[in-house]
C-alpha cells in the first residue's frame, strides 16, 4: 500500500492575507502597519493598508482598496515604492476624516 502524502491546505488566493509591515512615525508615535492583500474573482490583486495605534485602539483605519496589480509581485513592488512620506499623509489623511 502506498503512503499518502499529507499536504498542507493551500489558502485559496480570493481570501485576503494580511502582512506586517515596518511601523511609521507619525507626529512623534508609532503607528502599526499592515498590508492586507486578495486575488479578485477577475484575477486582479488588490491591497488596502491598515493603520493602527498600539496605545489607542479605537484609532485603528483603513484605506480603500488603493492597490490594483495583475500580479502580487506588481502589487508589492506599487507598495515598496512608496516612500514614508507618503505613508504618512494617507494616515494623516484618512486620521483628520475620522469622527
Amino acid at each position: 500500500m502506498a503512503l499518502q502524502t499529507v499536504r498542507p491546505p493551500t489558502q485559496d488566493p480570493r481570501e485576503p492575507t494580511q502582512h506586517l509591515l515596518d511601523p511609521v512615525r507619525v507626529a512623534g508615535q508609532t503607528i502599526q502597519l499592515s498590508l492586507t492583500v486578495r486575488r479578485d474573482s477577475d484575477g486582479v490583486w488588490r491591497g488596502r493598508f491598515h493603520f493602527a495605534d498600539p496605545y489607542d485602539p479605537a484609532r485603528a483605519l483603513s484605506t480603500a482598496e488603493i492597490f490594483c496589480s495583475d500580479s502580487e509581485a506588481e502589487l508589492w513592488l506599487a507598495v515598496h515604492r512608496l516612500r514614508d512620506h507618503h505613508i504618512r499623509d494617507l494616515f494623516r489623511s484618512l486620521d483628520s476624516a475620522a469622527p
